[in-house]
């Protein structure tokens, strides 16, 4: 469940964004102003306002560190704050002087990208505040963007309704054209990266003027091209979409899976975001105010997690949930990475989900599933006796253990294959095994670590049980 903690009542027009770091949070407004608050108590910094830009100001970032925010704005500029005084560290003037309507900085903070309403893009070099590159889409307004969590690529969205994918040198890898019909209003990567045998996958949301919200998978194979995949097109909305957010561990999207309705704003929801420290959200609207809520638990949807290879094959990042968690695309999955591809479309014309298979016995394979081969049968029921087992052999849900160490997990972190470990161990592993997946074996393509809330609560609620 989630509860209100407070609602900040200070700017004086519509709210166009909120943005976390750490120990802040900062948000953004039609009235010319940005308020940075302390997250401990929500408190307005002594230097906010902070009143920099000449117009609108439409989106914030802050650096990975949390030292620098970024802000762009109806004026043509991007302003770099310091967090430390609320001085302006640099102005950086949009080429064409054309108003800039979205910025995003890289998760390294080596890059920044800012987005004008003439479709032209400026990448900077964030630490030495120069302009790198310029690129454009001509007749539209860029009003999306994000970058993946190895900072290597970024995603841009228009008003024209199309999807792109950028590399650093300011090439196209990819047109998703009409990825939402009215336009797209907001996108983001979520923070991990799942690996296979022969390429990466990362995901992405975004919304639009549609009333949907849509999750992809962009796949780069070992040659390096890309291709961008529909995993699911979300619709419980009923008016346009404004803005999409990922949490820190990747478990929770807001707008995402359907869990809560927050309905205490009077006007559009402009803004979303997630704390990446603490089970909080921030929500920004056109009623001029920022509602602040809490995470009381630990529950979320969860997303697919099949990674399709380049020939077709389906191998399954092991999930964090358990096997009774399944959905039915789960146990899809499962049977194509244990070599029973040919039961899927049964089981799928079936429903079979994770609670279900975990059910099935020789009979209702027989009678209701209509499997006639007596050797198919036999190696399924293993498979599922296989599977029950891990889960009970050490009476600790396997998810919630270390896959280095084997032990209760006191810190989990997802890293940047996807998988989660305990800090401790997964520090020590990349220190000394240069930069390899422990699951995978691949290279790593970031030594980020984004601290897994969502498990870590529900490993407490299996302890406080147990």
């Amino acid at each position: 469940m989630t509860s209100l903690i407070c609602t900040l009542q200070d700017h004086r027009d519509d709210v166009n964004w909120c943005a976390f770091s750490g120990k802040l949070l900062a948000t953004c407004s039609g009235d010319k102003t940005l308020r940075i608050y302390n997250t401990r108590d929500f408190s307005e910094l002594p230097f906010s306002p902070l009143s920099g830009h000449g117009y609108s100001v439409h989106c914030c970032c802050f650096s990975s560190c949390g030292q620098f925010l970024a802000s762009c704005s109806t004026d043509a500029t991007t302003l770099v704050w310091s967090m430390d005084t609320g001085e302006i560290e640099a102005v950086l003037e949009h080429p064409g002087r054309s108003p800039v309507r979205i910025c995003a900085l890289s998760p390294d903070s080596a890059y920044l990208v800012s987005g004008a309403s003439d479709g032209t893009l400026a990448l900077w070099d964030f630490p030495s505040r120069q302009l790198r590159r310029t690129g454009a889409v001509t007749d539209t307004t860029m009003v999306a963007c994000s970058f993946s969590p190895c900072s290597q690529v970024f995603m841009t969205g228009s008003t024209y309704g199309d999807l792109r994918l950028w590399d650093l040198d300011m090439h196209q890898l990819h047109a998703e054209k009409n990825a939402h019909d009215l336009g797209v209003t907001c996108c983001a990567f979520a923070p991990s990266i799942l690996s296979g045998d022969k390429m990466v996958q990362f995901r992405l949301a975004s919304c639009g003027q549609d009333s949907q919200l849509k999750i992809w998978a962009i796949n780069k194979f070992s040659s390096g091209a890309y291709k961008m995949q529909l995993l699911h097109t979300l619709s419980s909305q009923s008016a346009p979409v404004l803005s999409c957010a990922y949490s820190s561990d990747g478990q929770l999207l807001k707008n995402g899976i359907l869990l809560y309705t927050l309905n205490q704003h009077e006007r559009y929801v402009t803004a979303c975001a997630f704390s990446p420290t603490s089970p909080l959200i921030a929500t920004g609207s056109m009623d001029k105010t920022v509602n602040i809520w809490r995470l009381e638990d630990g529950c979320s949807g969860h997303e697919n997690s099949a990674l399709t290879s380049s020939d077709g094959r389906t191998s399954l990042r092991r999930s964090k949930l358990l096997v009774s968690d399944w959905s039915e695309e789960d146990v899809s999955v499962w049977l194509a990475e244990e070599g029973l591809e040919g039961l899927v479309g049964t089981f799928t014309a079936n429903n079979i989900d994770g609670t279900e298979l975990l059910n099935l016995t020789k009979e209702t394979l027989a009678s209701e599933l209509h499997i006639e081969s007596v050797g198919l049968r036999n190696k399924l029921l293993r498979k599922v006796e296989e599977l029950k087992s891990d889960s009970l052999c050490s009476g600790i849900p396997d998810e919630f253990l270390c896959p280095i160490t084997r032990e209760l997990m006191r810190e989990p972190v997802i890293a940047a294959d996807g998988y989660s470990y305990e800090r401790d161990a997964i520090e020590s592993w990349i220190n000394t095994k240069n930069r390899s997946s422990p699951m995978t074996n691949l290279p790593l393509l970031t030594t980020l670590l984004t601290p897994n809330h969502t498990l870590k609560m529900a490993i407490g609620r299996w302890k406080t049980s147990h």
